[in-house]
């Protein structure tokens, strides 16, 4: 232009190839954010799948070591920090570094290599500080996602418990205690804060200070005759380029110790072994014959004996009635023949094989299992009942409410069989929840069920209707019952009475009544408490 030799021409070439550059760069920068974000995205959902995964493999000792809301702080909140770095930090990083080499490149080889290196003088230092605030951040972004888990917890308790805060009027009790949650959360995530701050004054001086010496370079160079105004003035405009990349790399150093510290978090979490080792190979029972050899058992990291001496056998097809007083290890016992304990000196067999010789998906499929506190899914009352068995018609699920006694409740329901129970049931009675489980169980129609003081919230004559029906549905099946209410127990072809983790007695009904013992005394204390509530 200042020669006069710009042609028409030659100015819409440049335009074009101008347009034709913003276009391709545009193209590439979509296509490698794209590229990044999606490989994060997918990085995020295969950790939560893992940690999902590795959670049901554990054992009930670990879940009373780590807390609800930790873990779920770990699946959610650290998983996201990693994300982040995989995308955000893999992003900035890329783009930051090409940018920063091409500038380099153009600075060292088209202007002044001297200059250059006096502009550069001041990016060791920032390096240095850089590195230490990465290690202030990972200190300090740890302890503030171990205090979002306490955070976390409390929460998780004071909705999950709002019925019995309420109950005692506790809501001032644990606002306090949430307060105090969230302001050690608070505190914590504001030295995160106080340390992250630190980056950009940094990137800023750092910057200004390469200017600085640039300048004073430039002049020094052009006073001596080896650069000229212009090619100071361009050097200047190409140094500007190099704040981005500055920026950039105190951006990932920023997440990348964020990222690093809630990665360690979960990589604690996924080493951490199993204590029950999937370790069997079996994948059929034989018959679901059950023996139970006990010669002792202690919980991991317990002093007592829970179990002694307790040796059982209960016969294909038949029914196992146990009871006794609180903590007598009944449901202990249930616990070793799922497998969710096991120890050296207490061997149970289904099938004439030891458990552990089976799968664990065999074991726990072939076992239906209605705990002492029934629970429900946030979902319909019969995605609840198809718990264990997808597939099942509404007439399949319709019968096995029927011989659990709670299809006539689920009728008189708005929406029968489609109404939302809420979350853990909580639209529903206590005896509605265990009749449903029950109704659960019976549709999976497993070799064995294990009823764990199931019919605790059913009345007697729901219950006496229940264990009729079982008796013909479970025709061929074993099944075991622990009960607390001995007329529950009545009709089982064997009763074992447990005492401080022993046996203290064993027969039929009849045997045990002639034997007055605890059993006896219990039984008729209960027929007793029985007449005169209904003379009430």
């Amino acid at each position: 232009v200042a020669q006069h030799t710009l042609t028409s021409r030659q100015l819409v070439g440049y335009v074009v190839l101008l347009i034709v550059i913003a276009l391709v760069v545009y193209g590439l920068r979509y296509a490698w954010r794209l590229l990044l974000f999606g490989a994060s995205f997918r990085l995020a959902a295969l950790l939560r799948q893992r940690i999902y995964q590795h959670l049901t493999l554990m054992a009930p000792a670990f879940f009373q070591r780590h807390n609800t809301g930790d873990l779920m702080a770990r699946a959610t909140n650290d998983v996201t920090a990693v994300e982040q770095t995989a995308g955000e930090g893999v992003l900035s990083l890329f783009d930051g570094v090409v940018t920063g080499v091409l500038v380099l490149i153009v600075l060292f080889v088209a202007l002044s290599w001297k200059l250059t290196l006096l502009a550069l003088l001041p990016f060791p230092v920032m390096a240095y500080f850089m590195w230490r605030f990465g290690r202030e951040l990972h200190t300090a972004f740890g302890t503030a996602q171990a205090r979002f888990s306490e955070l976390n917890e409390k929460t998780q308790e004071g909705i999950g418990n709002i019925r019995l805060v309420k109950a005692f009027g506790y809501e001032t009790r644990q606002h306090t205690v949430f307060a105090a949650a969230t302001e050690r959360a608070s505190e914590a995530n504001l030295r995160v804060a106080r340390v992250d701050s630190k980056y950009r004054p940094t990137a800023h001086l750092t910057v200004g200070a390469s200017f600085f010496i640039s300048i004073v370079g430039g002049a020094a160079l052009i006073q001596r005759g080896e650069m000229t105004v212009g090619e100071l003035t361009s050097f200047i405009m190409y140094l500007g380029y190099l704040t981005w990349p500055m920026f950039a790399v105190g951006w990932v150093l920023n997440i990348v110790e964020r990222g690093s510290a809630a990665y360690h978090r979960i990589e604690q979490l996924l080493n951490t072994p199993p204590e029950i080792a999937d370790t069997g190979t079996r994948a059929l029972f034989a018959t679901p014959r059950v023996e139970f050899d006990i010669k002792h058992f202690t919980y991991p990291g317990g002093r007592g004996e829970i179990l002694k001496n307790v040796h059982i056998t209960v016969e294909a097809g038949h029914m196992l009635g146990i009871t006794g007083h609180t903590g007598a290890g009944k449901s202990t016992l249930l616990h070793l023949l799922q497998r969710l304990y096991e120890g050296a000196g207490a061997q149970v067999r289904i099938g004439g094989f030891l458990v552990h010789d089976y799968t664990l998906s065999v074991l726990r499929g072939n076992i239906a299992l209605v705990p002492q506190e029934a629970f429900l899914f946030s979902t319909t009352v019969a995605d609840n009942i198809a718990l264990g068995k997808p597939q099942a018609t509404l007439e399949e699920i319709r019968h096995a409410a029927q011989l659990a006694c709670v299809d006539e409740d689920i009728q008189s329901f708005p929406d029968q069989y489609q109404t939302l129970v809420g979350e853990r049931g909580i639209t529903l009675s206590g005896g509605q929840k265990q009749r449903i489980a029950i109704a659960r169980a019976l549709l999976l129609d497993a070799p064995l069920l294990v009823l764990d003081d199931a019919l605790s919230a059913v009345d007697m004559r729901t219950e006496r209707a229940i264990l009729d029906t079982l008796r013909t549905a479970r025709r061929g099946r074993t099944t075991l019952i622990v009960s607390h209410r001995l007329s529950a127990v009545a009709e089982a072809q064997q009763i074992i009475v447990l005492s401080h983790g022993s046996i203290i007695e064993h027969g039929t009904h009849p045997q045990l009544m002639a034997h007055d013992g605890w059993y006896a005394q219990m039984y008729r204390y209960q027929q007793l408490e029985h007449t005169l509530e209904v003379e009430m």
